[in-house]
């Protein structure tokens, strides 16, 4: 989903115009002592670079100031202004490397270490992001620029009560910074409190009325909390004041999951579809010698449906391989790419399919699917990132078929885990899964800890069995040690690796009950009963109280955002009502 980010300062926004303009004035006059005067020809190709910037022309900027740079190789200028133009161009490692050339030769630019910030902060590179984010303050502390990205930096390093001390000091000093109110929303997000999000927002949407970050996380907070018709407009509003491309890629993503949040499946899909945008923060590169499919027509053609985003998405999205064989009829093929664990489970699901696995790589910081077997006989006439067919297949919930269970176990692994589970006593036999093995600062808000589903795992007469994938020994010992509860463990399946004896286990099972993870997904592929515990309404149901992609599915979730005891305690009460087969 679309992050609640901070207005990031970056070289796209309007402010760069004016770092630009300067650049061109100091360059022309050296203005300032000991700043050096880039020679005629360096100066006139300098000239041409500014003036592509200003149109939005990135590729000709960038030629331009490389060659201001070939003509002068201490013109820190030209090397400022090449990072500029390669980081509108989404080439962020070079942006970086030349944003380092120009602080070389120029240590005195405030501008170089905001740029040189952002483009680390970018790049995942925190600790040297925010030593130039500081550096950057102490040339300006009266901008709140600095203070900005520095807070939104340290947040993303989980340091959550420093990020908040550097607002509100900046605050203080700056109460009319409607940025910095924008930022203190954004770390109020990360802690579950969207009600006090919205009220930052709204005053930084006060102070500027044309920011279009404050309007687009105001929508952001409503596709958690409500009212979802609410947060359309505000996006409407962003959408009207976005002033870079990368801000309204971000905005159409948001607003086109919150169209399907409503149910609202045609209008939402081709929105949704921004997130593979390259000036999007959810983009994905996909490394194969094919076009992008948008619905020619496949008969007898061959299609690659390669895999994106997470692994409970990959699964999730499976449920539209049956469509793909059926418009590519009997003379076509469907290949999918997918991560190696589900190979096995996908050759068995779906015959007459080829499944390769998809690598991983970063191209300038952006993730790379890469699938190298796609070449030769298995050379695609197509190929569609996983979730491009739903503008096709799916612009209703009707539109998904009912009872779907797509995935096919083992039978002879499935019967073997029933063994099992009959061996520890009589059942119900229920699953859990309470948090995705990926927790950061962002995701942290959407699981619970284990020790608060202690409502429902005392419930002695249902024996509850570990899904959770990853390390949680500790978790399962505590529970154990300080609460007297079991929940029994296969010790001898590996969870996150062995997905294919994993999802055997899932349909021995009576009843899984997960936060929305890879487990869960899983499970409700295979068939069985699951129920999704989640912290607040989440956009995959789609507008109902279930997710339609499966078949046997209830979510839920409670009246107020992240009142996990409030769920906990409907899933105990639901547990002891449900009718097990």
């Amino acid at each position: 989903m679309s992050a609640n980010r901070a207005t990031q300062f970056t070289s796209q926004d309007q402010d760069s115009l004016a770092t630009v303009s300067r650049l061109m004035r100091e360059a022309r006059t050296a203005s300032q002592p000991g700043r050096h005067q880039p020679n005629a020809r360096s100066l006139n190709a300098i000239r041409k670079a500014v003036g592509h910037y200003k149109k939005c022309e990135w590729r000709e900027a960038a030629i331009a100031a490389a060659e201001a740079a070939d003509h002068d190789a201490k013109a820190a200028t030209a090397y400022h202004l090449l990072g500029l133009s390669l980081a509108n161009l989404n080439e962020k490692h070079r942006a970086f490397e030349m944003y380092e050339r120009a602080l070389a030769l120029d240590p005195t630019d405030a501008d170089l270490y905001l740029n040189i910030g952002t483009a680390a902060w970018d790049l995942k590179l925190h600790e040297g992001a925010c030593k130039a984010f500081r550096a950057y303050i102490e040339m300006k502390p009266s901008c709140p620029k600095g203070y900005n990205n520095l807070a939104g930096c340290v947040r993303d390093m989980g340091k959550i009560d420093e990020a908040i001390e550097i607002v509100r000091n900046a605050i203080y000093m700056m109460p009319e910074a409607a940025v910095l109110w924008n930022t203190l929303g954004t770390i109020m997000g990360e802690q579950s409190d969207f009600e006090g999000a919205v009220t930052f927002y709204k005053e930084a949407a006060r102070l500027s009325p044309t920011m279009a970050r404050a309007y687009h996380n105001l929508g952001h907070a409503q596709t958690h909390t409500g009212p979802l018709d609410e947060a359309i407009r505000n996006f409407d509003i962003a959408l009207k004041y976005c002033e870079n491309d990368a801000d309204r890629a971000e905005t159409v993503h948001a607003r086109g999951i919150c169209l399907a949040a409503m149910g609202r499946l045609k209008e939402a899909w081709p929105q949704y579809e921004e997130r593979l945008n390259p000036r999007c923060s959810q983009a994905i590169y996909f490394a194969v010698q094919a076009p992008r499919w948008d619905g020619e027509d496949l008969t007898g053609k061959k299609i690659l449906f390669a895999g994106e985003q997470g692994l409970g998405d990959e699964i999730m999205l499976a449920g539209l391989v049956k469509d793909l064989q059926d418009r590519v009829g009997p003379f076509g093929k469907v290949m999918i790419a997918c991560d190696h664990r589900l190979v096995p489970l996908y050759q068995r699901s779906f015959p007459g399919v080829h499944v390769g696995i998809e690598e991983h790589a970063r191209h300038n910081g952006t993730p790379v699917r890469v699938i190298r077997w796609a070449k030769g006989a298995l050379l695609p006439d197509y190929y569609t990132p996983m979730g491009v067919p739903l503008k096709f297949l799916r612009n209703s919930v009707e539109d998904f078929p009912a009872g779907h269970a797509f995935l096919k176990p083992d039978p002879l692994r499935v019967r073997h885990w029933q063994e099992r589970l009959s061996a520890m006593g009589p059942g119900p036999y229920i699953g859990i899964c309470w948090r995705s093995m990926l927790i950061n600062t962002q995701r942290r808000k959407f699981y619970s800890a284990l020790e608060l589903w202690r409502p429902l795992l005392e419930k002695n007469e249902f024996k509850f069995v570990n899904l959770q994938y990853g390390s949680c020994k500790d978790e399962l010992e505590y529970m154990r040690t300080t609460f007297g509860i079991q929940v029994h463990n296969f010790e001898d399946l590996d969870l996150k690796n062995n997905l294919d004896d994993n999802a055997a286990l899932c349909a021995a099972l009576d009843l899984v009950v997960s936060a929305p993870t890879a487990a869960a997904a899983l499970a409700a592929g295979t068939g069985t009963e699951t129920w999704f515990l989640t912290a607040g309404r989440v956009w995959p149901q789609l507008g109902t109280d279930r997710y339609p992609w499966y078949a046997k599915t209830r979510v839920l979730n409670p009246e107020r955002f992240g009142d996990w005891e409030n769920v906990i305690a409907q899933a105990a009460g639901e547990v002891e009502r449900h009718t097990f087969s």
